[in-house]
C-alpha cells in the first residue's frame, strides 16, 4: 500500500516527477509536502516558473495524498480535474508545494495545494481532484 507500488517497478527518474526534479519531503494521509526546482526545466521562454510546472507539481502532490489513502493493490488515483491560479512570478529556487484534503471520499478525493517559495510567499494555489479507480 502507499506511493510507491504505484510506479509498477518504472523509476521515478524515468517519469513526468523525475523529469522536473520532484522530490517528497512529507508523506501522510493528511498531508503531502513536495518539492521542484526553478530552472532550465522548469521555466517559460520568459525567464518565469512555468504555469504547467506548478499545475504538475499540484497534481503530483494530489495524486500521492490519494494514493496513500487507499488500498494500491485495488485501486489507483488519477487526476480528473484541477484548477490553478498562478499569484506571485519566481525565476530561480525552489519552490514547495503543500497538499492537505478537502473530502476523502470513496471515489474521489479533493485536494487543496498551496505552492510557495522559500520565504512562504504563495506562488500558486491550485484545487485537484482526484478519482479513485478500481483496478481491473
Amino acid at each position: 500500500m502507499g506511493y510507491g507500488s504505484l510506479l509498477n517497478g518504472i523509476e521515478p527518474e524515468n517519469t513526468l516527477v523525475g523529469a522536473l526534479g520532484i522530490t517528497n519531503k512529507e508523506l501522510t494521509p493528511d498531508r503531502v509536502v513536495c518539492t521542484m526546482p526553478v530552472g532550465p526545466k522548469t521555466i517559460q521562454p520568459m525567464g518565469l516558473l512555468h504555469g504547467g510546472a506548478s499545475v504538475a507539481l499540484a497534481e503530483t502532490a494530489a495524486s500521492i495524498g490519494t494514493a496513500l489513502n487507499i488500498n494500491s493493490e485495488t485501486h489507483f488515483p488519477a487526476g480528473i480535474e484541477i484548477n490553478a491560479n498562478h499569484v506571485k512570478g519566481k525565476r530561480d529556487g525552489i519552490v514547495t508545494a503543500t497538499a492537505t484534503p478537502l473530502h476523502k471520499g470513496r471515489t474521489t478525493m479533493v485536494w487543496d495545494i498551496k505552492i510557495t517559495d522559500e520565504e512562504h510567499n504563495l506562488i500558486c494555489v491550485s484545487r485537484c481532484t482526484v478519482a479513485v479507480v478500481e483496478k481491473r
